[in-house]
């Protein structure tokens, strides 16, 4: 994995209330933006790795819009099943008008 953060959008790609996913050195990343909190967990349910892109955002949790499982977008914890291991969480900073990522 990197050990650099890395340049995953501007910041006016991700207003309050949105999400963006990318591919970052070949993993799918989503950012969150949460209420002006940029977010950043793995872009693939843990369930049967189904894309998360499409999940509702609510109250800081993000549900897959395959079965339902929901996980915690600041831990990445599981909280329904069917998924019962968290998502991967990353490190997220604001470079100018630069939203960065660390895998």
């Amino acid at each position: 994995m990197s050990e650099e953060f890395v340049r995953f959008c501007e910041t006016s790609e991700i207003p309050s209330g949105a999400k963006k996913h990318a591919k970052i050195n070949g993993t799918w990343v989503l950012v969150c933006n949460v209420k002006g909190r940029l977010l950043a967990v793995s872009a693939i349910c843990s369930h049967q790795e189904k894309p998360l892109f499409t999940g509702r955002v609510r109250n800081c949790k993000i549900s897959c819009p395959v079965h339902g499982a929901r996980f915690d977008l600041e831990t990445g914890e599981a909280l329904d099943l069917p998924a019962t291991k968290p998502i991967a969480t990353y490190a997220v900073r604001v470079v100018g008008d630069w939203v960065e990522v660390k895998l």
